[in-house]
Parts: C-alpha cells; sequence; structure tokens
C-alpha cells in the first residue's frame, strides 16, 4: 500500500504542477479573446521569431516551456473561432503531459483530438516537423480533415501520409510543419529511405517530435512485431508440404507436449521416434538435420498454436493475419520463420515464396530515434514500468471534466462456456428489449460469430465488428450508441471513434458493454469498458467468464470445474471476489511475461540497431557528399595492407610472392604492371605505398576516360552497391545465428551474449568484406567513355542493318578467347612460366 501510496501521491503532485500551468493559460482568456482574425494570426510570426533567438536546441526547449501559456491559449480561442470547440482545463492539462514527452491518461470521450492540437501548435513553431501518429489510415485522416481548419486559420501546413501516396506526394507531406500518419506507414518509409540511391529520393526529414495516439497499442501491443522490408528467396515448399503430412498424424500428449500457459509446443520422444522413421533419418537433432526440426516445429505451432478466424483468416486463397488486439486484418503482413507457409500447407492454400530481410528495426528502436515522444490513450497506468524503463516516458493520469457515471458489475463467472454465452444472450435479450444499446466484446473472430448466431435466433436484429467486415467500422460504431442498436466487436475495434448515445438513451441507462472474456492484458478490458461512460454519460459494464476460457485453464481452473460439477452447481452463477482476484492475478503475471519477453526482442534488437546505425551512417555520408574519393581511397588502403601483412612476411622464405602479385593484379590492378623484382626485399610500407601509386594512376586514367562528374557518380554507386548487398546478406546471416542461438543455452552459456559477440565478429567481417569489394569493384570494373560508346552503337547499328539485307552471311564458330596471366604455365607445354617463354 506505501508504494502505491507513492505512486499515487507522485501523479497528485504532477497534477498540481500541471494545474498552476493551466490556470496561466486561462489568464490570458479574456485578453486573447477581445483580439481581431489577424491579430491572434499574428501570434505565431511573433513566436516564431522569439524562437529564432535560441542559440541551440537547450535554448530552444527552454524558449517553448516559456511561450508555452500564451501559444495555448492562441490555440484555444483559435479552436473555439475556427471548430466551435474551446478545450477545458483538463485538455490542457493533458496537452501540458504530451509537450514534456510523457504519456497523457485520458478516458474515452475526453478529446484527446483537440488536447494534442496544443503541444502539436507550440512544437511546430520550431520548423523541425510534428508527426501525429494514429493506430489507423481512416484516424489519421478524419483527424486531420477535422483539425486542419484550426492549423491553417493559424499559418501551419497540415501533410496527410497514406500507404498509397507515391514518394513525391509523401516528401510534400512530411515537409509540411504537422503531418498525420500512421506508425507502420512511418516506421516503412523509415527504412525505404535509408534504401534509396539518391539524396533526392528520401521522404523524411529529422525525426523531430512526435505525439502517439493509442500509445500503449502502437507501443506496446505492436512492439514484439518488427518491421520488415522483404525481398524474394529461394523457394521450398517441399519440406512444408512433407511436415505438415506429418504433424497432422500426431496425437498431444502422446506425441508431443503443448503448454497452454506458454504455447510452447515440443515433440517428445515417442514423437522425435516417429519422426526419425517417417524421415528416414537416423538422429532428429543433429546439426544437418536442423532444418527438418524447423519445418516439423513450425507445422506443430500451425496446427495446434495457430487457429483460423482467431489467429488469422483464409480469404481469396490466401492467410491474412488477424491482429490479437485489435481484431483488425493486417492485410501485407505475413508471420515470420515459415510459419506463414506452414499455415499455408496446413489449409491447403498456395505457399508463397519464403523472403528475405532487406531491412528491418522494431517499433522500440525507431521511435527512440525521436528527439521527443509523447503519447495519449485511455489506458496506461498498468504499463508505466515498460514506458519509463524503454521510453523514458512518465504516465500521468488526467482526471476527467466530469465525474465517471458508469457503473461497473463484478465479474460474472459459469462452469462452462456454453452457459456462459446463453447468458450473455439472455442479457442482451432483456436490455435491447427495453431499448438499451449494447455492445458485445470479444476475444476472437470465431466468438463473434457464434454470439452472432445465437442472436439470429433469438430474432435480435445486429451488427458484427471483426475481422472480416472492419471497412464498415467507422459506421457501426458510429450507431452503436443508437436506441435498441446491438453491435459484437472484436477487442478494441472502434478505438479512437467516440460512441454517442442516441435520443432516449440515457433514460434506458446508457450504453451497456458486455465482455464475453477476460482478455491477457488488464488493458484491453479496460478499453472495452471505456467506450462506455464518456462525458459523464451513464452506462454499466459487465465481463462474463467461464472456467474453460483460455486465460483461467492457464491457471488451472480445471480443479474448480471438476468441484463445481461434482458439488451439482455447474450451471449456477458464480460472482466470487477470489475468483476475480484470481483472473487478475492471472493477467498480472500474462502481462509481465509479455513485457519479459518485449524485453528480450529489444536485447537482441539492440545489437543490430547499433550495426544499423553505423551502416545508415555511411551510407547517407555517400548520398550526400558529391565527392567520396577521400572515403573510398580510405577503404583501398585498408585492403591493401590487409593483403600485404598476410602475404609478406617477416621471414622472406616463407613470404610467397607469386601469390601475392597474382591477388593483387586480381583484386586491384588492371595492367600487368606489377613483378616481383618491384617488391622483393622491401618494406611492408614501401609495397602498400607501390601498390597504391599504381592504384591511384589506374584511377586517374579512368577519370580523365569518363570524365571528373560521371567518375564521382561512378564511385558512389560502387560504394552504395556493395554496402547494400553485404547488409542484407549480414541481417540474413544475424536471422539464422539468432534463430538456433538459444541452443547454447543447454551448455550453460548465456545466448544474448554468445549472440552479441558472434554478432560483432560478423559486423566486422562484414566491414572488411566491404572495403575489399568496394575496391575490386571500383578499380576492376571496365569502363568506356561516351566516344566508345557512341561507336559502338554506331557498329552494332550497322551490324543489324547489314543482318536486313536479303544476303545471308553463314556464321563461323565462335573461337573463346583465352587470357594466359603472365604467371601462369606456358600453354606451350615447355613447364616453364608464359612471360619466360611465348610471353617474352
Amino acid at each position: 500500500m506505501g508504494i502505491l501510496d507513492k505512486v499515487y501521491d507522485g501523479n497528485k503532485r504532477e497534477l498540481r504542477s500541471l494545474r498552476k500551468i493551466a490556470d496561466k493559460v486561462e489568464s490570458y482568456k479574456e485578453e486573447f479573446a477581445k483580439l481581431s482574425d489577424a491579430q491572434l494570426q499574428a501570434k505565431t510570426d511573433e513566436f516564431k521569431r522569439r524562437l529564432s533567438e535560441a542559440k541551440d536546441d537547450k535554448q530552444q526547449d527552454k524558449l517553448l516551456d516559456e511561450i508555452l501559456p500564451e501559444a495555448f491559449a492562441t490555440v484555444r480561442e483559435a479552436a473555439k473561432r475556427t471548430l466551435g470547440m474551446e478545450p477545458y482545463p483538463v485538455q490542457v492539462m493533458g496537452g501540458v503531459t504530451l509537450h514534456k514527452g510523457d504519456i497523457a491518461e485520458m478516458k474515452t470521450g475526453e478529446g484527446k483530438t483537440l488536447t494534442a492540437t496544443m503541444p502539436v501548435y507550440l512544437n511546430a513553431l520550431t520548423g523541425d516537423g510534428v508527426h501525429v501518429i494514429t493506430v489507423n489510415e481512416y484516424l489519421s485522416a478524419t483527424q486531420m480533415e477535422e483539425m486542419a481548419a484550426l492549423y491553417n486559420f493559424l499559418g501551419m501546413s497540415v501533410g496527410l501520409n497514406l500507404n498509397a501516396k507515391n514518394s513525391e506526394e509523401k516528401r510534400e507531406a512530411f515537409a509540411s510543419d504537422i503531418t498525420y500518419t500512421t506508425n507502420n506507414e512511418l516506421g516503412f518509409d523509415y527504412l525505404r529511405d535509408n534504401m534509396v540511391t539518391y539524396k533526392k529520393d528520401r521522404v523524411l526529414r529529422k525525426l523531430n517530435y512526435a505525439i502517439i495516439d493509442e500509445v500503449d497499442s502502437i507501443l506496446i501491443d505492436e512492439a514484439r512485431t518488427p518491421l520488415i522490408i522483404s525481398g524474394k528467396a529461394d523457394q521450398s515448399n517441399t519440406q512444408y508440404i512433407q511436415a505438415n503430412a506429418f504433424v497432422k498424424m500426431l496425437k498431444e500428449d502422446e506425441d508431443f507436449t503443448y503448454d497452454i500457459k506458454t504455447k510452447n509446443i515440443q515433440l517428445n520422444d515417442e514423437g522425435m521416434e516417429k519422426a526419425e522413421k517417417w524421415f528416414k533419418v537416423d538422429n532428429l537433432y543433429d546439426v544437418k538435420h536442423v532444418n527438418l526440426l524447423h519445418h516439423i516445429n513450425q507445422a506443430l505451432k500451425a496446427h495446434f498454436s495457430m487457429q483460423n478466424d482467431i489467429d488469422y483468416v483464409v480469404e481469396d486463397e490466401k492467410i491474412v493475419i488477424v491482429d490479437q488486439f485489435t481484431g483488425r486484418k493486417m492485410s501485407g503482413r505475413r508471420f515470420s520463420d515459415g510459419l506463414h507457409q506452414a499455415i499455408e500447407a496446413k489449409e491447403g492454400v498456395d505457399i508463397q515464396n519464403e523472403s528475405k530481410t532487406m531491412a528491418s528495426i522494431t517499433f522500440q528502436n525507431f521511435f527512440r530515434q525521436f528527439n521527443k515522444l509523447s503519447g495519449m490513450t485511455g489506458t496506461a497506468k498498468t504499463e508505466e514500468e515498460e514506458f519509463l524503463n524503454i521510453y523514458n516516458m512518465k504516465v500521468t493520469v488526467i482526471p476527467t471534466n466530469r465525474p465517471i457515471a458508469r457503473i461497473d458489475n463484478t465479474d460474472k463467472i459459469y462452469s462452462t462456456k456454453a452457459n456462459k454465452f446463453k447468458n450473455v444472450v439472455d442479457e442482451v435479450v432483456e436490455r435491447h428489449r427495453n431499448g438499451q444499446p449494447v455492445l458485445i466484446g470479444t476475444v476472437a473472430v470465431e466468438t463473434s460469430e457464434y454470439i452472432s448466431d445465437m442472436l439470429r435466433k433469438k430474432g435480435i436484429r445486429h451488427n458484427v465488428l471483426n475481422a472480416k467486415n472492419h471497412e464498415r467500422e467507422a459506421e457501426i460504431i458510429a450507431s452503436a450508441g443508437k436506441k435498441g442498436a446491438v453491435t459484437i466487436a472484436t477487442n478494441m475495434a472502434g478505438r479512437g471513434t467516440d460512441i454517442k448515445l442516441g435520443d432516449a438513451v440515457k433514460e434506458a441507462g446508457g450504453l451497456a458493454v458486455i465482455g464475453t472474456e477476460r482478455h491477457e492484458s488488464r488493458r484491453i478490458d479496460d478499453q472495452l469498458r471505456g467506450r462506455s461512460g464518456r462525458q459523464g454519460d451513464v452506462g454499466v459494464s459487465t465481463f462474463y467468464l467461464s472456467l474453460e476460457d483460455d486465460l483461467m485453464r492457464r491457471f488451472g481452473s480445471e480443479r474448480m470445474q471438476s468441484t463445481m460439477q461434482r458439488l451439482g452447481m455447474a450451471e449456477e452463477e458464480l460472482t466470487s471476489k477470489m475468483i476475480s482476484r484470481a483472473v487478475e492475478s492471472a493477467q498480472k503475471r500474462v502481462e509481465g511475461n509479455n513485457f519479459d519477453a518485449r524485453k528480450k526482442l529489444l536485447e537482441y534488437d539492440d545489437v543490430l540497431r547499433r550495426q544499423r546505425e553505423i551502416i545508415y551512417q555511411e551510407r547517407n555520408e555517400v548520398i550526400d557528399k558529391e565527392d567520396v574519393r577521400d572515403q573510398l581511397m580510405g577503404m583501398i588502403e585498408s585492403s591493401i595492407e590487409r593483403t600485404v601483412s598476410y602475404y609478406i612476411l617477416d621471414d622472406e622464405e616463407l613470404t610467397d610472392y607469386e601469390q601475392f602479385v597474382r591477388t593483387v593484379l586480381d583484386t586491384y590492378l588492371t595492367g600487368e604492371n606489377l613483378e616481383i623484382a618491384d617488391i622483393r626485399g622491401k618494406e611492408n610500407e614501401e609495397v602498400i605505398a607501390l601498390v597504391l601509386g599504381k592504384v591511384e594512376s589506374e584511377l586517374a586514367a579512368k577519370e580523365e576516360k569518363l570524365g571528373t562528374e560521371k567518375m564521382r557518380l561512378f564511385e558512389r554507386m560502387m560504394m552504395l552497391r556493395t554496402i547494400d548487398q553485404k547488409w542484407v546478406e549480414h541481417i540474413d546471416s544475424m536471422d539464422q545465428l539468432r534463430t538456433g542461438i538459444h541452443l547454447r543455452s543447454y551448455g550453460q552459456i548465456n545466448p544474448l551474449r554468445e549472440y552479441q559477440n558472434e554478432g560483432l565478429q560478423m559486423f566486422e567481417d562484414m566491414l572488411v568484406s566491404i572495403e575489399d569489394d568496394t575496391s575490386k569493384y571500383v578499380l576492376k570494373t571496365e569502363v568506356k567513355s561516351d566516344e566508345e560508346i557512341k561507336r559502338e552503337q554506331v557498329i552494332s547499328k550497322g551490324e543489324m542493318q547489314a543482318g536486313d539485307s536479303k544476303e545471308k552471311v553463314k556464321k563461323g564458330p565462335l573461337k573463346k578467347e583465352v587470357r594466359i596471366g603472365r604467371n601462369d604455365p606456358c600453354p606451350c607445354g615447355s613447364g616453364k612460366k608464359y612471360k619466360n617463354c611465348h610471353g617474352k
């Protein structure tokens, strides 16, 4: 209790501080109301002028804090004139929290969109851009359209970033003072920007300040799913089909174990024997069969852990992922690590190519790159530890403008699912008869369709909102508060859209929310509850649970179920505080497990993050500079130094001069202008200088042939091509390393530390490889002058015309020219080197 008091007191202290600032904003109310439109609009230029005096970012932040009360008062007065809305003092407090780079927890219907306008305007005054991030494009578009009038009135430009837009349109949207976008599209734009070849193709500018709407959904729920841009890898369907056929004959407990708490599936000894017989292998756990074992494990997961209409839906002969938190379809996304292919094999649809990762980043690491990050949601306090640890953001609970009038009933618990759903439908029928609107929340698509079927049999008209028909989301949610409306919705469907009560609904008791199952996260339950009782409206919420629910089964409800059946209580309703507490305790444990999983993902991704930053920085330097000759020469010099120190040893007897000369001629030089006599007996530094001198001469000859401008472009393109090729190969290798690294724990070795050590070694090897290959490509690629290209085109054109004439010329046999190196054996068979025989 002492700890809780401290947390609560901390929030109270923060609220006292916010109220003082809100009072300052309030003090400008009468003064600003007297200003004309032109005078109010002139405030923008005045603020910008004051901010232009800042010498650095620190001073700019200080000035922003100083002008905050006036800027917020400006927005409030402008909102009143353009939108007909005036922010309440609690919204001003929420706005200050967002400006500070923290999270404002504001209940549903408290006007988060209007709250965000104040910190958005204030931070956009710097000219560095502000991103307002939402969970879907519909919300981005509606919020932008709603608020554009206010921002435009104050002289701010507003942009909207959508998936359908081309690069030019995206660049224009991001160049605006304020840009509305989704988290996914922004993340992908960042990855694509780091894959471009020319500076002009980038769409983003610097990541300055972001306000994330529904911040818990984006930074917590989606944090386990990294953003990945993929290219196609080799096709390998056979093993998916074979593994699928094999696991279909397996039985739980007899051949494999399934832990419902962790969703972990493992073959037992019996299952391994069957697998070894089926696939005709001696030892399934032999290193050479690691790929086969991986396919079997994914097939097991596809069959026994992933369920149709819960984790995915089959649509147009394709597997479409269903987001477990929002209940929305995630078109275009695929399960990674071969799981998607395993599900395709299970459902008998075409198995798509496996993909190769070209670029990836987690939301955690992407959003931590912003100079300042803030967010708002109705539910964040339960995850405050994670927000603080990973993003350094505090959660401040902002009080509601009016007291909450919603009644939250205690959970109703039944022995079986069938009994639970029967009682849910009975309550819906009763409330519908009285004209009260009802919102039924389900965890899975399957459940929503089951309840829909039951209501149809009872003759109750209703709307279903799930992954299969989410296109009508806004329309369904908008009418969910009308008299007698019945709406069934998966998890957070409709989140971000207010359910406004229709006529005569308040008299009927407001919106009734019925939860058909507890989610593994308390936040999702709170969000469902929060759909009712907005802005002090009346309402009611009740959760119906059964001892057969997944969450209850994870924590041993079978014993209680058998006791109830023994005592003849199977049909009875339980409203036990002890069971409710047990459910909450189960949720806390699952939340803890999920936090650990996200933390583990972040620890592994942090290894790649540092490497990604180095590579992206190097890429950007190459793209931004007109002249990369110094960088190139640094790479060539390092590569030559390594070659010299590898071949030329202190003991001259052990030095293989012939091999060294051959390597230098193959890698760095195009002519035969290096002899053993040139280097024998010389110090390494002298040899390096000699080779480097010859390299510089060849580069000068190339430049003379190409011209300075084209030579600079050629050098840049070769460097970028090598960096990109090596980086993609490295990401793939890191993926492979990570897949098998957990097996090291069986040898009492810390897998994360091994991943860090081996990942670092692989990265250093990649950097060496980039230097070597760039040197080789730049020096050994044959270049042609414009005159040579034109001459070849003329000859080629002449040959085509000659070929068009009626007289056919019989082709002679093709002669393949064999190039003989000076140090190669002479083809005459004398046994001498070519240079000492016929090559004289």
